[in-house]
This record gives structure tokens, C-alpha cells and sequence, in this order.
């Protein structure tokens, strides 16, 4: 069979997953690491011919000046990552790649993602048409210029503020008029580049609690373009642990009377999430699935504090109290402690993956069965992990 060619483009490129992202595949393709992380790499994806990691080129957007080997050293400085060896043998490709990445739109950015523009050349424009405009003028040369057989776009940009949906995103066309507007508030930055994906026949994949595609209007345009899309949010850490130890009370009939979860970390992720606005996505994400996997809305508390020392680094606390037989109480505690890149970049890589898989097989709309991978699962209601699991288990044995 010959070998397809396939672009990853990177919504927020240089940043800590991003750069990782790209490490990570030219990594894997010049044999300097192994597959662990990688869900696509277990036996039921084993027969899918899923791209390899050889088969990607990577680009982006950023509004940033730095490049991807830039990005990983000052990474790997500041958290320790990475081995000299992983990037010396693999910064011909962060230098080649560095080339794919573009300016990106900060129109309808609150003032902390503003902060971070320091790009000459960032996406100033009138109207929201004309940045979704100049995003797909981007992925099309993208495309073009790598002779590409498939584009796959995943955000992994800093998170927004919450996005306050209205008629207009309703159905496509009210959206679409919307567009035109000068000064229309009509999407947030991550509904731009989710439009110009969809629209341009790319399938899109949301990493973040942004807003992303999770609206009914940019569903009706993945229907109508024919093309994938899924998110939001990435399941890495604290609430991956919830989603698998909750159905066990539940399972048990041990009533959970409290859950609460204090979240440190540094990074560019911990300063953006500093901010009250933006953090106010990522704790509505992070506190969904208790509810709907215990049948009731025990008290909780999910807090997230930026630590700047941490960098990368991310610490989670959790208390549990819980109610046993003969109206006994008990509690579990339980600390999480991770790298946010080093488990976010794989995820990615799975994402692109089977994004590209579902778009080959003619599948639109939706990508319910990979909801395993997010906190906040568009187009399903299930969070137990091990339900998702089998879900996507179920997926991939069908098509083998």
C-alpha cells in the first residue's frame, strides 16, 4: 500500500503540548522513543492502518514568536522532560516544521490571550468571516505545499473564557450571517479555527474546554462538509482518576457526600488559568462528571491555583467522604502528580489518528466514541472511563 502523506496542524503550536506533540512524533519516527502513552498503539487498533507517525507533517497557528525547538528546550530548562538525544536527533524536523506555523487571530480574545500575542504578524481583521478566511487560506496552503492527503486540525491553545451561546449558533445559517458582521462577537477565537476547519473539509478535534465545535450550527456545517469532529477537553489527570473511581462507589451503593479536588500547576497554562474568566471553563469541565455517573450531585469543589515554580508540572489532592453501611463515615485521599504535555501529547497523536481514520471511512458529525478521551464528551451523556473504553473498544473491533 502507499504510504499517505498527512498534515497534523496545531492550533496553539508552540506551546507545551504542541511542542511536545511534535517532539513526540518525530520521536517516534526515528526511533528514539517508544509507544507508551499511546492508546492507538494497544492490540484493538493494531489492524485500522492508522497512520504512522513517519506519515505526519506538522503545522499550526501561534501568536507567538518562537519556533518548535525553541519551544522544547525551554521546556525541557524549566521541567526536565526531555533527553539531549531525543532533541538533537529530532531538530531537523522541529526546524522544518517550525516553518509550517502561521500567525494566528486573536479577534474576540479576552485580554490575557492578548498578553501572549507577541507575533508582528498576529491576525488583526473586521470581521470573523475574514479570519476564518485568512485560517483557511493557511490549511489549504498547508495542504498544497506538503502534497498532503489528509489535514486533521487539533486545538491545544490556551483555554478561554466561557462563550455564552445564542440563537445565532443555532442552525448554520443564522451563524453564518453573523459572520458577516463587523464587531460580531459571533465565535471566540477556537469557533474560528473549528469553523475554518470544518468548512474547509478538515475533520477538528478540541483538546481544550474551549468552545471549539460544541455548537449546534458547527455540527450542521460537519454534516453538510462531511467531515469528523469531536472534543472537548482532555481527560490527562485528576478527572481521569474521578471517571474511574467513582462508578466503583457507585457500583458498591456507597453514598459520596463530598469530592473535593485542589489542582496546582505552572506553565503557560497555570497563568492563563490565573485568570478568574478563563479559569471558569476549565473547573465547569473538570466538575461534570461526578453527577452523572453517581445519580446524584454530591457537594464538591474543584480549585485550580497557578504555582509558578511548578512550570509543567501539575499536583492534584483529592478528599473523598463517603457514607458506608449502618450510616458510617469514611473518606479516601489520594494525590495525582504529572507532567500536563508529557500526558496530553499522546492523546493528541491518538486523536489525529483516529480523526483521520474516522474522515478515509466517510464519517461525520460527532466522534462520540472517542469520548474516553475528554472531560466534557461532546454528543455523549456516559463519563464512567471504563463504559467510554469499551465504547471505543467496540469502534475498533467493528472496523477490524
Amino acid at each position: 500500500m502507499a504510504t499517505r502523506r498527512v498534515g497534523l496542524w496545531l492550533v496553539g503550536a508552540f506551546g507545551g503540548v504542541g511542542s511536545t506533540v511534535a517532539l513526540g512524533l518525530s520521536a517516534l519516527a526515528r526511533q528514539v522513543t517508544n509507544s507508551t502513552g499511546l492508546v492507538t498503539e494497544r492490540p484493538p487498533f493494531a489492524h485500522l492502518g492508522l497512520n504512522a507517525p513517519a506519515d505526519f507533517v506538522v503545522g499550526g497557528h501561534d501568536i507567538r514568536t518562537t519556533d518548535f525547538r525553541e519551544a522544547v528546550l525551554g521546556l525541557n530548562e524549566r521541567s526536565g522532560v526531555f533527553t539531549a538525544r531525543q532533541i538533537e536527533t529530532c531538530s531537523p524536523d522541529l526546524a522544518a516544521w517550525s516553518g509550517n506555523v502561521r500567525p494566528g487571530t486573536v479577534l474576540r480574545a479576552n485580554d490575557t490571550i492578548r498578553a501572549l500575542a507577541d507575533h508582528p504578524a498576529v491576525q488583526e481583521v473586521r470581521t470573523p468571516r475574514e479570519a476564518i478566511e485568512r485560517v483557511q487560506n493557511d490549511l489549504r496552503a498547508f495542504q498544497a505545499t506538503h502534497n498532503l492527503d489528509q489535514v486533521v486540525v487539533v486545538n491545544v491553545a490556551s483555554t478561554e473564557p466561557p462563550f455564552e451561546l445564542t440563537e445565532d449558533h443555532r442552525r448554520l445559517e443564522t451563524l453564518d450571517a453573523a459572520l458577516d458582521r463587523a464587531g460580531a462577537a459571533a465565535l471566540p477565537p477556537s469557533g474560528l479555527y473549528a469553523y475554518a476547519a470544518l468548512d474547509a473539509g478538515f475533520p477538528h478535534v478540541n483538546f481544550t474546554p474551549s468552545l471549539g465545535t460544541s455548537c449546534q450550527a458547527l455540527d450542521e456545517l460537519a454534516v453538510r462538509r462531511k467531515v469528523p469532529h469531536g472534543g472537548k477537553d482532555g481527560k490527562t489527570g485528576e478527572t481521569l482518576l474521578k471517571t474511574v473511581l467513582a462508578p466503583m462507589f457507585a457500583a458498591r451503593n456507597l453514598r459520596v457526600l463530598s469530592w473535593i479536588g485542589e489542582n496546582i500547576l505552572g506553565g503557560g497554562d497555570g497563568r492563563v488559568l490565573n485568570d478568574p474568566e478563563n479559569k471558569a471553563s476549565k473547573v465547569k469541565s473538570k466538575d461534570a462528571a461526578l453527577a452523572s455517573i453517581l445519580g446524584y450531585r454530591p457537594q464538591s469543589l474543584v480549585s485550580i491555583d497557578y504555582v509558578e515554580s511548578l512550570d509543567d508540572w501539575k499536583t492534584a489532592w483529592d478528599h473523598v467522604h463517603f457514607e458506608g453501611f449502618l450510616g458510617t463515615k469514611m473518606a479516601m485521599q489520594f494525590t495525582w502528580q504529572g507532567c500536563d504535555s508529557i500526558l496530553a501529547a499522546p492523546l493528541v497523536i491518538d486523536l489525529a489518528r483516529l480523526a483521520l481514520l474516522a474522515h478515509r471511512r466517510g464519517e461525520s458529525g460527532v466522534m462520540v466514541h472517542l469520548s474516553c478521551f475528554f472531560k466534557s464528551p461532546m454528543g455523549a451523556t456516559e463519563h464512567d472511563f471504563s463504559r467510554q473504553w469499551s465504547a471505543l473498544e467496540a469502534y475498533a473491533t467493528q472496523l477490524r
